[in-house]
Order: C-alpha cells, then structure tokens, then sequence
C-alpha cells in the first residue's frame, strides 16, 4: 500500500483499491482508473477526438480537454463539461487553464487552514499535485491523502495567488472522478424537516444531474453524501464508488454524462453561492472531499465509510460508556424552572438513565420562541440562585447534566440585537427575513464570535457540565454581511462556516471533558463537518417509530449508527401501548439510545419498562457503537427493515428485523459475514451454528401484527 510515480503514471494503492492517472506529455493529468487492485487495467492514456472538441496544435486530434478524463478540469479551455475551478482573472474573463509542474509525496496530510479534517494516523501518506497558470501568476496543489486501512482517499486543493494582480475563484470543486462509459444509477438521501436523508436511486441519464444546498447548512432537503453505483449492483454485489464532503454549509455535488457515456462526478462547493477574492501572497483552501470505492456493493461501500468516520473523523469519546439521556424538550418544552428539572432528575435517576438535558428556555427571558436568543445568561426568574445549584443536585441524583444553546441565532426581541443589530446577515436596502421568529448571526465577523466566547465563558465556564446540545434552527437568506466590504460579499457563507468551526473548536477546548450533540431542527447538518466536533448528531425531530425507520435507514448508508442519536418519544400517544413503546425501543437501538419524555409523568408501569430497555441496550450497546453494519432488506423496496451489527473480531452478531405494518407472516432469510470455519450460538434458543451456515443464510419467520421485531443474538463459541 503506497503512492508512487512510476513512467508519468501516479499510483495510489489502499488495501483493496487502486486509483491511477497519468501526465500526458507531462502537462496534464489524467485519469486512467479507479477500482479493485485484483483487477487488470490498461496503462495506456486513451487518445481520443470527436468533431467540434478543441485540440492543442501540438498534439492534432488526439488529444482534447473535452474528450480527456481529467483529474481536475478547468472552466472556458476546451474542456465543454462542467468544471471543477474557475477563476476570474485581472483582464476580466474566467478561462482557467493549470499545467503541471511538479509533485511531492508527504508522510501524513497537510492541515486546511480553519476547516474540519479527516484526522492523520501512522500510515497516512499524502500526494500532492503542483500546478501553474503563468498567465495569473497562481499556483495550484491538489491533494490526495491516502487512508490505506479504510479504503479511503480524500481531495482538496489549495490556490495561491502568487501573481501581481487579484483574482477570484468563482467555482471550487475538491474532488473530480471522470470514468469511462457504462450502465450506471446514483444514489442520495434527499428529505425535508422531520423526514430527513431519504434513501433514493436513479439512474445516470445524459446531460447533468445534481444535488445541492443554498441553504447555507447542508441542509434537510438534500445531503452531501453520493453514490454511483453499476445497475446491477445490491448490497452485497457489485461496483459502487461513494463520496462525501466534509463541510456543514452550502455544497453542490454534479454528474454529468456525456453524449459518448463518460461520467464526471463532483463534490464542492459549487460557484452559486461561493466566491473567494484571492489578493497577491493570499491563499484560499478548499473543504476537504472523501471518496471511496467498493467491488462488495452498498454494504462494502458504508462499511469503508462507517470505519473511515469512527476512526478518523469522529472525535473521543469524552463520556465512556456513551450517556443514556433524557431531554425535556417534547416533553415540556419552554416550561421549565429548578423545580421542574429536579423532578425530571428523580424520575430518570430512578430508571437508570445516566443524564438529564434541560433543553431550551433556560437563559434570557425565553419564555416563547419569540424572544431571547443570543442573550446567554440563566433566566432569573425561572432559576433564581443561578444554575450551579441545580447542577449540584441534579449530580446529587447520581446523573450527569447536559445544556442546550443555539449560538448561530438571534431573535429581533433580544438585548443583543438591540445592542448589535449589524450583527446579523442583511442585504441592505432589502427587508429582513424571519425564520422561526430568527435571524441568523453573521458568523463571517470574526466579533461576534469573540463576544460569544466571553459570554459563553461567563455563564457556563464555572458550571460542571457534561453535555452540550448544539442547535440551528433556520436557513440562511439574504447572505451578507455588513463586515465584509462589497468586493468580497461572495465570501460571506464560506466566511460564515469557518466561523462555526472556531466556535466549535473553542468549545472543544474549553470544555474538552463535555460530550456535544449537534442539532439542527433535528437532522439539518448531518454531515462530515460536524461529525468532526459532535460525538453523535440528533438524526431527526421525527420520534415516530415507523417514520424513523425510513430515516435512519438513509442515515446509516453513509454514516455509522454511532452517530446517530435515537430517542424514544411519546410520539402520538405510544407510551399508552406497551407493543408500541417496545417497538419504539427496538428502531432506537439502530443507533444511541436516549428518551424525550414528560418521565416524571409515567404510570409505574412505563418507567419499568424504561429501566429494563436501558439494561437490555447495555448488552448491546459495544456492537452498536463499535460494530460493523449490514443492511439486508431495504425497507424502500419491501415492509422489513432488517439488519446486523457484527463486532471487529466478528465473535458477536446482533440481527434485527423490523416491521411496522401488519401483514402475512412470511419466512425471510439473512446472511452474515462471519468465517465459515467459526461457530455460533444463538442467545434466545440455544441452538449452534456454523458459520458456512450462517453466511449460506439463517432464516426465520416474520410475525403477522403491526409493530413486530424479531431480534437474534449471535455469539462464537469456536
């Protein structure tokens, strides 16, 4: 496993991929293949012409921008497809042209300046392309950083402005994979507020297919992940290439099959909503893009994505075994004062949940959503002795103590928006938008995060913590901000970005023993960028079982159930029905359990209930952290969701079948990836198996009711 440079041809080796490209006539670099490492290739750089492609005079018509497989194509020089960079120049047009010039192989990554990263371990090598483009003076570097173990390659550039005179990216994509002709679907999770990251596949027509956010978050409605994948590929079978892109803000990810059937894949930010001014000596960084590449299809795919995230993006755990929590917020939403949270203490303490998390209406005078956002100090009327007394005997329960805030926002009715009503994004001239009875901060002024830090630092930095619930609530319009001058207003939403991530980070720093869960109206930025600062994400605002499924069926094709924070609600009443509540229970332990609950409020009988799925999570809860995850029935296609968790050392395996409608029982069949030569006992019945037994297929019979499961816990024995 390795990078190397070998007669103009750039080898990258992982554990089961190689990714190839060229230099042709060592000046451009062009891709050659991308796939398993068992499998022949040809080394040849095609030549390839088709009439009305421009030609260099030097090389007559065999080779074109527009007909090359290119590892970053340029904007407006022969190349008619979309582009990956685009620069306005000091004459005032935006062809773009880069020759190479030089490479160099690093031990280890280079950092991007004030951006999340995929974190460096012993083995982590880095190519970096060198570029040139004489006529601006800029010089570009393209990186592949190579995570050998994980099957994993991750893209970005940096451009330095090296000349005399500014210029502007208006178009920045990290990462390009062009490939040849073939019979291709993609793959996106698309959705909106409580119905997030829906599974959906279509097939790769001609001409351009994309998915984006101008949202300035990456958004509900369309996540950044994206797979492409052969037609014919299932879960278990079949080629299938998978990319994400870590950033939190506005993203464009492109396909675009061309009338001869090749296929240029993109991830970036897109040129709609970015520009960047680049000033002489200044340099701009790009987000960092993840790609990967799977002959075992979707599940290998996630597998390589899920390992990739736990190992390398995701940072430790503060809080070990991870907390069991309890959030009021469906439960009492704005009313909560030290009485009330000390109610909710005893009843949690009682059922063996590990932290409480009063949620919003804790600070300012926040007794709606109309009022208070960005004033962050403890409401007094509601905690009159300040917030420490209660921490002392919410403690004092044998529970740890979680906090929400929502630092991005400010509302109208707030004293720091009648102090600073310049520090939110506004147009000027154009009428303010609300969202929610919101504005959005302009996190682009670097003071408005100092002021937050010290505000932040005075109410919570003497306070013994254990959690924080990051929240953000709307979406950006109207992106401007009044402390940018008007040259660099394009800069903005980017500007914007790098500011949450130095609030993260401060807090990280601050408070490194507290464990935070980030939020956006439940699932609007679950994404790479804040799995870089969060230990989990709250998946949805949706709790209703049945719904949840179809979203953390999504969620968990390119994110490991480890982030994905499940709680069991009183959605439409279920805690009245037993099947319902464990059937709640049951689609929670796809991922990190919690409760969102009015707990002091139960009969006995549901608080029994509670402390008995809290101990049966337990049993689990390492597979469901730690293990690899298989889908096997896709509930998009068929009323079963089922799945396993199987641990590293494959000696435990956990299979769940989930069916939230009733109908005919039906005997289904599941298959593991477990050695052959091991053997198994099954938890509930005692019986053996082997493991060419259970990769053959173990099957079952399915229940005919509504709200059914079956679960089936396997443990090696040899």
């Amino acid at each position: 496993m390795s990078i190397r440079f070998d007669q103009e041809k750039f080898i990258i080796e992982t554990k089961n991929t190689a990714y190839v490209f060229a230099l042709y006539d060592h000046r451009f670099p062009v891709h050659l293949y991308y796939g398993s490492r068992q499998q022949e290739y040809s080394g040849e750089i095609p030549k390839h012409y088709r009439s009305f492609s421009p030609y260099y005079e030097k090389y007559g018509m065999v080779f074109s921008p527009d007909c090359a497989l290119s590892e970053c194509p340029f904007f407006g020089h022969g190349d008619f497809r979309t582009a990956a960079i685009k620069i306005r120049n000091q004459d005032g047009n935006s062809v773009t042209s880069f020759e190479y010039e030089n490479y160099e192989i690093i031990k280890g990554r280079r950092t991007p300046n004030g951006l999340p990263f995929a974190e460096p371990d012993e083995n982590t090598q880095t190519l970096i392309i060198n570029m040139k483009d004489d006529l601006t003076g800029c010089k570009l570097s393209l990186f592949y950083t190579v995570f050998a173990d994980a099957d994993i390659i991750t893209r970005s550039f940096t451009l330095q402005n090296q000349g005399t005179q500014t210029v502007k990216l208006e178009k920045a994509m990290s990462l390009t994979l062009d490939i040849e002709e073939g019979d291709f679907d993609y793959i996106t999770l698309y959705g909106g507020h409580a119905t997030e990251r829906h599974y959906q596949r279509e097939h790769v027509g001609f001409g351009m297919q994309s998915v984006c956010s101008r949202r300035g978050a990456s958004s509900h409605q369309f996540n950044p992940f994206m797979a492409v994948c052969e037609h014919t590929a299932d879960e278990d079978h079949g080629l299938v290439y998978g990319f994400n892109f870590v950033y939190s803000g506005s993203f464009l990810n492109e396909i675009e099959k061309d009338p001869n059937g090749r296929i240029r894949i993109q991830t970036g930010l897109g040129e709609e909503n970015f520009g960047f001014l680049l000033a002489p000596s200044q340099t701009f960084d790009a987000p960092e893009a993840v790609m990967t590449c799977s002959q075992e299809g979707l599940n290998g795919m996630s597998v390589r994505f899920h390992r990739f995230i736990r190992q390398h993006i995701l940072p430790k755990d503060p809080i070990i075994p991870r907390p069991v929590v309890l959030n009021t917020w469906e439960a009492s939403y704005f009313d909560i004062d030290q009485e009330e949270m000390l109610r909710y203490a005893k009843a949690a303490a009682d059922c063996g949940i590990d932290m409480l998390v009063m949620d919003d209406g804790w600070f300012g005078k926040r007794d709606d959503d109309t009022t208070s956002l960005g004033d962050w100090f403890v409401h007094k009327k509601k905690f009159p002795n300040g917030l420490a007394p209660l921490i002392r005997q919410i403690k004092e329960t044998g529970l740890k103590f979680g906090i929400w805030i929502e630092p991005e926002m400010v509302n109208p009715h707030s004293e720091l928006y009648q102090k600073h009503p310049e520090w939110c994004l506004q147009a000027p001239g154009r009428e303010l938008l609300l969202s929610r009875h919101q504005l959005v901060l302009d996190f682009a002024n670097p003071e408005v995060i100092d002021y937050l830090e010290d505000l932040f630092e005075q109410t919570l930095g003497d306070l013994d913590i254990d959690y924080i619930k990051w929240d953000m609530n709307r979406h950006m319009c109207s992106v401007a901000s009044p402390a940018l001058p008007a040259e660099q207003q394009d800069e903005t939403s980017f500007r914007y970005m790098l500011g949450v991530y130095r609030l993260f980070r401060w807090f990280q720093n601050r408070f490194p023993q507290v464990m935070i869960e980030n939020c956006s109206g439940g699932g609007g930025r679950y994404d790479l960028g804040m799995m870089k600062y969060s230990t989990q994400i709250w998946t949805s605002d949706m709790t209703g079982p049945k719904q949840r499924i179809l979203i953390q069926h999504g969620s968990a094709l390119a994110y490991p159930p480890c982030v994905m924070s499940c709680h069991v609600s009183d959605f439409d009443g279920l805690t009245s029905d037993p099947g319902k509540l464990d059937f709640a229970f049951r689609v929670a332990t796809g991922g990190v359990l919690g409760y969102e609950m009015k707990l002091p409020d139960m009969p006995e009988n549901v608080k029994e209930t509670i402390a008995a799925q809290i101990q049966e999570y337990r049993r689990y809860e390492s597979l469901i952290i730690n293990g690899d995850f298989y889908r096997v029935h896709n509930p998009v296609d068929s009323p079963y969701y089922s799945y396993y968790f199987i641990s590293p050392e494959k000696d435990e395996l956990l299979a769940v079948c989930l069916k939230a409608e009733a109908g005919a029982t039906e005997k289904l069949t599941m298959c593991f990836q477990v050695p052959e030569d091991a053997r198994y006992i099954e938890e509930a019945t005692g019986k053996e198996y082997t493991g060419r037994a259970l990769k053959e297929g173990f099957s079952f019979e399915t229940q005919p009711e509504a709200n059914a499961y079956s679960l089936f816990h396997f443990t090696r024995i040899s």
